[in-house]
C-alpha cells in the first residue's frame, strides 16, 4: 500500500523533477551491486551467449543496423 502512496506522489513532480528522481534511484541501486547476485541459471545463460559471441563475432546485427531497423517500424 504504501507503494502505491509513493507512485501515485511522483505525478506532482515535473518531468525534470522525475528524471532525477530516476537517476538517484539508479545511484543508489547501482552502488548496492554487492547485494545483487546472479542465478546459477542467469550465470549459466550469460557464459553461453559469451561463448557463442566469441564462436561466431561476425553474426547478428551492429547497433546502427538495428537503430534502422527499429526507426523502419515506426
Amino acid at each position: 500500500m504504501e507503494q502505491l502512496c509513493v507512485l501515485s506522489e511522483l505525478n506532482k513532480f515535473s518531468i525534470a523533477e522525475k528524471i532525477f528522481i530516476v537517476e538517484e534511484l539508479w545511484n543508489s541501486i547501482a552502488s548496492d551491486q554487492e547485494s545483487f547476485e546472479l542465478t546459477e541459471e542467469q550465470r549459466h545463460e550469460l557464459d553461453r551467449r559469451v561463448t557463442d559471441y566469441y564462436s561466431s563475432p561476425d553474426e547478428g546485427y551492429s547497433w546502427n543496423d538495428v537503430k534502422i531497423r527499429i526507426n523502419t517500424l515506426k
